[in-house]
């Protein structure tokens, strides 16, 4: 396996190998140069992407003076070293194991501190554990269209946590039956649901993109009451959906005439060679830690605790991550964060917002990673 070639690279940002990352071969993406004084920005992305995603960011913070690392993480592309067996151990993707490959490769490559950690979607919930656990390493944090609400609560003064309704069934029980994306990405089909679905991986994938984008114009997201079957199903189809089709069909419906104007067909091949090659099941590991509660005891130990480097958080105004998990975007900036400088929805941006808007999100990145930096 070789890194991704130059010639798909943007200028001035090359690709090679890390190894011995917390038992990965890590893929990484980086631009700028590790020279004395030159600090790190660490960059993490989510789900269905890879370290390409920030190809439109990275050129503009390493002309800032920044060197700018970002890494196929776990599951993802051209990092080895994690099983895609779904009978495997879950184990090695936890939340604070992420956490760990985070930190590992920050340390190996000679860093004892990194200026910001970005992460988007999946990536923003690995940056924000990075900001909780080692505020000493990672010493500001942005996150992009994942609100971060802070650790999982243990009951307190005798209190006990109240078991809720069973929301799966709600969601089955409606007049129009649903279910919801994490669990269906939880299911032993899922993978091969897209992996080897009709339309193929690149028209999945494109049409995958597209609904989750401003390009969609039912991309209208706003604030849901409380997590209940009804409120829920206000969400678009690729978060709630209906409940006899797979992911690939559910995006078939909305397939574009024609490649976006921030994803050309081009950008778009790199993905789908990647996803075509590996298949979707290491991402898919991630969900299922989260459903399956891997690791949920451990992320316990941290309960009460806050963030409290300085934060920003950017999103896509089309974004409906924004609002998925109701009451998250509200106590991130209430309770979960203590420095919040910022939080941004982009117009003409959806949940691809460092994609979509990349000139808005490197000027937002940029007075950020400025902000009482010494001169």
């Amino acid at each position: 396996m070789l890194p991704l070639d130059a010639s798909i690279l943007p200028d001035g940002v090359r690709a090679r190998f890390v190894d011995g990352i917390n038992g990965l071969r890590m893929h990484v993406l980086e631009a700028g140069y590790e020279t004395p004084g030159r600090e790190c920005v660490l960059l993490l992305h989510g789900f269905p992407e890879l370290a390409w995603s920030w190809r439109k960011i990275m050129p503009a913070l390493a002309a800032a003076g920044y060197h700018v690392v970002a890494p196929d993480q776990r599951g993802y592309g051209r990092t080895t070293g994690w099983s895609a067996d779904y009978d495997g151990d879950l184990r090695p993707f936890h939340m604070l194991n992420l956490t760990r490959d985070a930190l590992g490769l920050v340390f190996a490559l000679g860093y004892r501190s990194v200026a910001a950690v970005v992460g988007h979607d999946f990536g923003a919930s690995v940056a924000a554990w990075c900001a909780l656990v080692r505020p000493d390493v990672f010493k500001k944090m942005a996150i992009m269209s994942a609100p971060f609400a802070g650790p999982p609560t243990v009951p307190f003064g005798g209190a006990t946590m109240a078991a809720g309704p069973d929301i799966h069934a709600a969601m089955a029980g409606l007049d129009r039956p649903r279910k919801h994306y994490q669990w269906y990405y939880s299911t032993r089909e899922a993978n091969a649901d897209m992996w080897c679905c009709k339309q193929g991986v690149h028209d999945f994938l494109r049409a995958y993109y597209h609904h989750k984008s401003a390009d969609w114009s039912d991309n209208k997201p706003f604030r849901l009451a409380s997590w209940t079957a009804g409120e829920l199903a206000n969400m678009p189809t690729y978060y709630i959906m209906d409940a006899a089709e797979d992911m690939a069909e559910t995006v078939a419906h909305v397939m574009p005439s024609k490649p976006a104007a921030w994803l050309t067909e081009a950008e778009m091949v790199v993905y789908s060679t990647e996803y075509a090659r590996i298949g979707f099941q290491g991402g898919l590991q991630w969900y299922r830690c989260r459903t399956e509660k891997i690791g949920v005891a451990e992320l316990e130990l941290f309960s009460g605790r806050t963030i409290d480097v300085p934060s920003m958080f950017i999103a896509g105004r089309s974004d409906w991550g924004v609002y998925q998990t109701p009451g998250a975007f509200e106590r991130m900036q209430t309770a979960a964060c203590t420095a919040m400088v910022g939080c941004h929805l982009l117009e003409g941006a959806g949940h691809w917002v460092q994609q979509e808007q990349p000139e808005q999100v490197n000027a937002l990145l940029l007075g950020f990673l400025r902000q009482d930096r010494p001169t």
